[in-house]
Order: C-alpha cells, then sequence, then structure tokens
C-alpha cells in the first residue's frame, strides 16, 4: 500500500516522460522527417519556400520557448519526494494525508531566491522561498512558504510597493539580486512595519549553506478544521534533520563568483548520492478561545509564535529523492498557490495571506498562458478532477459530452457537489462583522518589540553579522538622508545595534531611547541547532608520493557521511608512494576554499610549487572563514609555516578529532589574525 501510495505521482508523470535517445526524427504531428540540415528552397541557392512547414514548426516552436519568469521566486530549483506522518492529526484537522500514522504522500518542492531573475546567483542576500505541492487523494495542497517565518508587510496591497522598491531601480537597471540600494532601504525607512523582517534579512538566515540546511516557514496562520467542526490556529514550520547553516558574507559573495549554481548543485548532487535531504514538519497549534492571549496579533504576518510559549509539534517528516527530469517541465512550470487546500486546511483573515489568494491565479494566467496550467503533468493532481470548464489556451483534456455547466438535466445534473461528509470541501463558518473600511487593525501596530526579540536571541557572532550586514547594505546607499532615516529607525530596536552601524558609516550615533524589552528566544538562534558532519563536503589538497594514511582518512570521512575530494595540481589520477592510484577531481584552476566545508593537506615533499603557493592561499581563505583545517603526516608543516597549529578547529593527524571538527563546521573562537 505504501509503495502504492508514494508511487501515484511518479506513474502520472511517467506518461508524459520521453526519452528521444535512438529514435527517429519527427514532427510535432509524427510525421517523420528525411532531412533536418537543410530548409527547402527553390534550387540549392534559391529563396526558401513558404511551404516549408518542417521549418516553420522548428522556428516557430523555440521563438516560443521562453515564458516569461516569475516576478518574484524567478531563480528556482526543485525535486520530488515523499512526506511520511508521524502519527494522525485527526483530534486538529481532518485533511486526509495527516490522518494516520505512516501514510505517505508524494511532494514535489521549489526552492527559490525572491528578488533576482533567473540568471542571478545562488548566494544572493536574499529570502528563499520553500513552497511544497502535496499530491494528496483529496487534491492538491500548496504550502507555499519561505525560510524565514516573517514578513516585510502587513496588507497584501503594498506588495507591489515592496517589490518595485527592491527589484532593480527601473533608471539604470542596477543592482541585480541586490536589496543594498536607495528605494529599498528609502521603503524599508517608510514603512516601518518592515523592522522585524530587516533583522532576519540581515541575518545569516538570509544566506543559507545550502537548501538542506535552512527553515521552512508557512509564514501566516491558517485554520485546522476537524471532523467535528472545531478549528485551531496552525503554522506550519519545516525543520532540516541537518540543522540550521549558512555562509558568512564574503563566502557569498566569492561563492557568487566561483559557481552561481552552487546551491543548485549542492541539492542534486545530494540526491544524486542517495544523501536525501531531510525535514520534518513541524505544527504550532493555538485553541481558538486562546486566540487574543498574547502580547502581539496571531493573525500579524510580521509576527512569529516564539516558539518558547507555542512550542512545535513535530508530526512527520518529508524526503526528496529524486531530481527532476526536465528543469522547464518540471521546476518551471510547476504552479503553487496558497488557495490550493483540502478539507480541514482553512484560512484566516490574515491580510497578506487574503491577497495572496487572488495574485497566484492571476500570475499563472500570464505565466503559463492561460486557465488549464493544472492539466500540465506536474500539476496535476493524482486524483481525478471534473467540472464543467472547457477549452481555453493549453486544454489538453478532450472533454465528451454536450454538457458544460451546472444545473443541468442532459447529465443527470452531473458533474456533482458533494455533502462535507462525502469529503466536499465547507469553508469554516466564522462569524464577521463590522463596517467596510480601507484600515488596519491597532494590534498590527507594534513593529519593533519583536525586532528586539530577535535580536536579543542572537549571539554575539550573529550580532555583529548583522551590524556588518546594515553597514554594507546602507553603504551602498548613495543618499545619506536614507542611512541616517534608517538608523534612527532601527533605534527603536536596540543602541548597540545602532551604535555599530553609525560608527562604520561614519554618521552620528542616534539618541538612546528606552527600551526595556528583555526577552528573547534561543529557538531563533543558529548557535543553537544541530550540528552534523553527514553531507558535508571536504577539499583534500594532495599530490603524487602521498602518505597512505590518507586511505584510513577517506575511510572516517566516509563512515561520517562526509563528501571527500580530491584537489592536485593536475587531473586525472595520482599515486601514494606504495603505487597505489586515486582519482582527482579538481585541480586549482576549478575549485576554491569556499566551495568545501574543510580543507584536509596531506603531503607537501616533493610538490614545492604546489604547497609553497596555491595550497597556502587556499589555507588562509579556509581560516578567515572560521572552517575546520586538518592535516596528515608532512602536510602539517604548511600548517606550522602559516602559524595555525594551535589554533582552534585545526586537527594534525587525528581523523576522529577531524571529523568531530567538521561536524562543529565553524569556529567563531579562533585568536590567530
Amino acid at each position: 500500500m505504501s509503495n502504492q501510495e508514494q508511487n501515484k505521482k511518479n506513474q502520472q508523470l511517467d506518461k508524459f516522460r520521453v526519452n528521444d535517445k535512438g529514435k527517429a526524427l519527427t514532427t510535432n504531428q509524427g510525421l517523420k522527417m528525411n532531412e533536418d540540415e537543410f530548409s527547402l528552397k527553390a534550387g540549392d541557392r534559391g529563396p526558401s519556400l513558404l511551404e516549408d512547414f518542417h521549418l516553420r514548426e522548428k522556428i516557430t516552436h523555440f521563438d516560443h520557448e521562453r515564458i516569461p519568469e516569475r516576478v518574484v521566486h524567478a531563480r528556482g530549483f526543485a525535486a520530488h519526494g515523499e512526506f511520511e506522518a508521524y502519527e494522525s492529526l485527526a483530534p486538529y484537522t481532518k485533511a486526509d494525508f495527516l490522518s494516520e500514522a505512516g501514510k505517505k504522500t508524494p511532494v514535489f518542492v521549489r526552492f527559490s531566491t525572491v528578488a533576482g531573475s533567473r540568471g542571478s546567483g545562488d548566494l544572493a542576500r536574499d529570502v528563499r522561498g520553500f513552497a511544497t505541492k502535496f499530491y494528496t487523494d483529496e487534491g492538491n495542497y500548496d504550502l507555499v512558504g519561505n525560510n524565514i517565518p516573517v514578513f516585510f508587510i502587513q496588507d497584501g496591497i503594498k506588495f507591489p510597493d515592496l517589490i518595485h522598491a527592491v527589484k532593480p531601480e527601473p533608471h539604470n537597471e542596477i543592482p541585480q539580486a541586490a536589496s543594498a540600494h536607495d528605494t529599498f532601504w528609502d521603503f524599508v525607512a517608510n514603512n516601518q512595519e518592515t523592522a522585524h523582517m530587516i533583522m532576519w534579512h540581515l541575518s545569516d538566515r538570509a544566506i543559507p549553506r545550502s537548501f538542506r540546511m535552512m527553515e521552512g516557514f508557512g509564514v501566516h496562520t491558517f485554520r485546522f478544521v476537524n471532523e467535528e467542526g472545531q478549528a485551531f490556529f496552525v503554522k506550519f514550520h519545516w525543520k532540516p534533520v541537518l540543522g540550521v547553516h549558512s555562509v558568512i558574507w564574503d563566502e557569498a559573495q566569492k561563492l557568487n563568483g566561483n559557481d552561481p549554481d552552487f546551491q543548485r548543485r549542492d541539492l542534486y548532487d545530494a540526491i544524486e548520492n542517495g544523501q536525501y535531504p531531510e525535514y520534518e514538519l513541524g505544527l504550532q497549534i493555538i485553541k481558538e478561545e486562546d486566540e487574543f492571549n498574547f502580547d502581539f496579533d496571531i493573525l500579524d504576518p510580521t509576527k512569529i509564535w516564539p516558539e518558547e510559549d507555542v512550542p512545535v509539534k513535530i508530526v512527520g517528516k518529508m524526503t526528496l529523492n529524486q531530481n527532476v527530469d526536465n528543469y522547464f517541465a518540471e521546476t518551471e512550470q510547476v504552479a503553487f498557490h496558497p488557495g490550493h487546500v483540502v478539507p480541514g486546511i482553512d484560512f484566516t483573515n490574515d491580510p497578506l495571506l487574503q491577497a495572496r489568494l487572488f495574485s497566484y491565479t492571476d500570475t499563472q494566467l500570464i505565466r503559463l498562458g492561460g486557465p488549464n496550467f493544472h492539466e500540465l503533468p506536474i500539476n496535476r493532481p493524482v486524483c481525478p478532477f471534473h467540472n464543467n470548464q472547457r477549452d481555453g489556451y493549453g486544454r489538453q483534456t478532450i472533454n465528451s459530452g454536450q454538457v458544460s455547466y451546472h444545473k443541468n438535466s442532459l447529465a443527470d445534473n452531473t458533474p456533482t457537489p458533494v455533502s462535507e461528509e462525502e469529503g466536499g470541501y465547507k469553508h469554516y463558518q466564522e462569524k464577521v462583522e463590522g463596517k467596510k473600511v480601507r484600515a488596519r487593525s491597532v494590534s498590527f501596530e507594534d513593529h519593533f518589540t519583536q525586532a528586539a526579540l530577535f535580536w536579543n536571541s542572537m549571539s554575539d557572532v550573529e550580532k555583529q553579522h548583522i551590524i556588518d550586514a546594515f553597514s554594507f547594505e546602507l553603504g551602498k546607499c548613495q543618499e545619506v538622508a536614507i542611512r541616517e532615516q534608517v538608523l534612527d529607525m532601527f533605534s527603536n530596536v536596540n543602541h548597540d545595534l545602532v551604535t555599530g552601524i553609525a560608527e562604520n558609516l561614519g554618521l552620528a550615533v542616534p539618541k538612546k531611547k528606552d527600551i526595556n524589552y528583555t526577552k528573547s528566544s534561543p529557538a531563533l538562534s543558529q548557535a543553537n541547532t544541530k550540528k552534523k558532519a553527514d553531507t558535508r563536503k571536504v577539499g583534500i589538497i594532495v599530490s603524487d608520493g602521498f602518505d597512505e594514511e590518507l586511505f584510513s582518512y577517506i575511510k572516517a570521512l566516509n563512515k561520517a557521511n562526509i563528501n571527500p575530494e580530491i584537489i592536485s595540481d593536475h587531473q586525472g589520477s595520482i599515486s601514494s608512494k606504495g603505487g597505489s592510484k586515486i582519482p582527482v577531481h579538481h585541480t586549482f584552476m576549478t575549485a576554491d576554499s569556499v566551495l568545501f566545508d574543510a580543507i584536509l593537506i596531506v603531503n607537501k615533499e616533493g610538490t614545492k610549487p604546489l604547497f609553497t603557493k596555491e595550497a597556502p592561499n587556499f589555507v588562509k581563505e579556509a581560516y578567515m572563514h572560521y572552517k575546520p583545517i586538518g592535516a596528515i603526516q608532512d602536510g602539517a608543516s604548511v600548517l606550522h609555516d602559516l602559524g595555525l597549529t594551535d589554533e582552534k578547529g585545526v586537527v594534525t593527524n587525528n581523523a576522529k578529532q577531524f571529523v568531530e571538527a567538521v561536524a562543529e563546521a565553524r569556529f567563531w573562537n579562533r585568536d590567530g589574525k
């Protein structure tokens, strides 16, 4: 039964998968062609003829191969997988995919950056999209979230303004995939509801090490409804099994130069290697009667529910275990929508969510050419669907019969609406009353308390990274007045924060304000995340004549599920002192220290040019990025020459300690220069 559940979507997609290898060339109508090199002409030097249907079909298809990229979340990468429930959530929701322990549901997950174009780099300082499509037995359910649990704005009517501000400035189309410019920070300073999100945006969360090592959040407050009609408020969390980890800003900039596809490649390679990314689904649940028991409005999308106040209940696990076969057909054409729900999941009056419920259908219409985007293979539900919709661009279903309306007698009034008891979706009956107004609830007016909560929750290292990020971003703004406005705004968060920024920018420190908010949430700090060596990548610098001990190190790394990659002065293979050969993955021309989580140096003797020029620079940069560094045998002399042998996270001739250092990942307390 479980195999049947998890293979449903794959079986459906198999009908559309085509491998052209070994096949005869045909037109799109199936006509076999005897020539594909030359157009039809009047004589071999004459004009091409309009009747050349093959030329016209081929060129027309090429002319229309590109569809408009997403306005936001344009640069994405995706994978297939499955979700398995740990327990029945029947007390909270009647959603079938959460109804019993062990129930499996196929999923498709798309990760993305938000602000950049499809051609931008992976390591922009940006929010990351984390969108999950569950192909349930009751229809598709889309959990369309981000890797940050709050958002910049409280009302969806301001979304166009936010995106216009953060996108490249319209007069010169600069900068790409960056918020470090005047229009964005002008928007921030004049829309102070952004304060909490900005703290997240300038933290390490905005430059994740990997899609596999970042959290996901539904952002909004949704409703669960059980069989008895009882409702609960709920927030969704994805918790990565590998923990939450980031790069530092210097790494991010260099990674975008060394490998702009770094996060894409990381996800793809992990799945190809069988190191399947895993995320546990967590829920925060609040009873309806407790809606107003907090010092914030639970519907405000710029607020979190602190995990210490509302614990996260872990209810299942998602495993991504299959890469896409075709990027365009699947990753680019997938259409998500927060309004794609199943019985047992409903909405709240969050004004940002309410606008999204309109916007997502609207954007698919322009991107995917019409109302039939749900018929594309990647978007089709696994359960059958029947309604009176017909025609339109891209229609694939061939509907038989004369009836396309409701109610009718010619088809016995079918398709027929079904009752709630039979699985029909019914909206939760929330009592609503009030005057029609353009307004915002006064309960949404506190913009700084949770921004301070986030700051209070950070480690000293994370706080310094936030100060540095503010200094970089504002330092790129040309208008000094904008820098001053932002400083004044964030003086409502913390005086130490704005003091550090002001000193870096050469500005006057704003007057200290009376801020007495000291609450913190340890769950917000990455200093408290899981630390595992699994799937980390170690660059091993080695050349011919290396000591056989390397093989025992590689065995220890493999046992810890670490990925070792050989870096040398030439490609092909290298030989040990005993004549054993090992393949080379990279040279110093094709690799850089920022591509690895740790560096291991093996030998020095006999390879002087390699280890007096390239290797020391490799090691010094890894050291500057606080990464683990190891050495075997005479490779330790490189570390000795650099004065690193007594530094934190620097390990010589001890495989066990080196693996432990790789798990630690960063050594922020190093004393060296």
